[in-house]
Parts: structure tokens; sequence; C-alpha cells
């Protein structure tokens, strides 16, 4: 048990509910009274790592940068939750030899046909046209974590179900400062 913060890195392919489980945990954990922080990919693209593309070296760099900013969070007694598809197994190993016991490597896991049905926004179907290149688990590898804390399966449970045992294991394996 620490009196630190933690990490819970969501890793998944795009529209696999990241972002729905992170909100989710976020809002029962500012209930609880916890302090936390989300960054999401998105929104990090947007401002931390504007200007950067989607090459391997860039994607990289973009997950470095979320992790350092995690880290800095986590050792100050907030739990960041990381949104980020975060694709390469090497890098998001490298988070977690940074944080070490805060980091929760949570893999939200759909497949690809179903993530490109939940797509509202038409991505996957231009990757697989060609449209899109580097394009994660279309035309752009994803690497599964190998011993992720957590796999949730979105394809056979609710966002409410998957935020569940995040919460659990989260309360199973780290005292926050609230």
């Amino acid at each position: 048990m620490s009196d630190l913060g933690a990490t819970l890195w969501f890793t998944g392919l795009s529209g696999a509910g990241k972002s729905t489980i992170a909100q989710i945990v976020e809002s029962e954990l500012r209930e609880r009274g916890y302090k936390v922080e989300v960054l999401d990919g998105d929104v990090v693209r947007t401002n931390l790592s504007k200007g950067l593309g989607f090459s391997k070296e860039d994607r990289d760099t973009n997950i470095r940068r979320i992790a350092f900013v995690a880290d800095l969070l986590s050792r100050n007694g907030v739990v960041a939750i990381t949104a980020a598809i975060s694709p390469y197994r090497e890098i998001r190993d490298e988070a977690r030899a940074l944080m070490g016991a805060r980091f929760i490597e949570i893999h939200v896991k759909a497949s690809v046909e179903e993530c490109a049905r939940r797509d509202v926004k038409g991505l996957y179907e231009k990757a697989m046209r060609g449209e899109i290149k580097e394009f994660t688990g279309v035309s752009d590898p994803y690497e599964e974590p190998l011993n992720p804390e957590l796999v949730l399966d979105t394809e056979a449970e609710s966002p409410e179900e998957s935020a569940a045992k995040v919460l659990a294991v989260l309360d199973s394996r780290v005292k926050i400062a609230a």
C-alpha cells in the first residue's frame, strides 16, 4: 500500500471504450473525494503533443509525454487516468518502469470489426480504403499487453461493469491520498 496516487493506463484500439470507461472511473473517484486527472489521447494530441504525426517515432514521443505527466501527477497523490491507444508494448513498458507500482495497465479489448462498427467518425472505413495511413489495427500494428493488471472485454461487458473492475483493482492495490 502506498499513500501515493496511481496511474490507470488504458490501452486499446480506437473505439474499444477507453475514454468511456475512463469517464465513469473518473466520476466515481471524484465522488469518493480523490484527486483525479484524465489524460485523454485526443486532448493530449491537441495540446501537449500538437504537431506530432502518427509515425512510430511521433507516437512514441506522444506516449512518453503522457507517461511523464502521469508520473508527475501520480507521485503527488493524484490518480492519473490515461486513455490513449499507446499501440507499442516497448513504450508502455517504459511507462511502467518509470512509475513502478503506481502503474496499472488496463487492456481495453475489442475486435477491429467491433471498433469499426462503433466508429461514428468513419475513421476505420477510411483506413480500410487506404485514405488514412498508419491507422492502428488496420495499417499499423497494435501490440496487446502481455501481462496487464486487467483486461476489459468491452464486447462482453458494459462500460459500467468494466469501470467496476477497474475500481476494484485500484482499491486492492493502492491507498490514495484523498
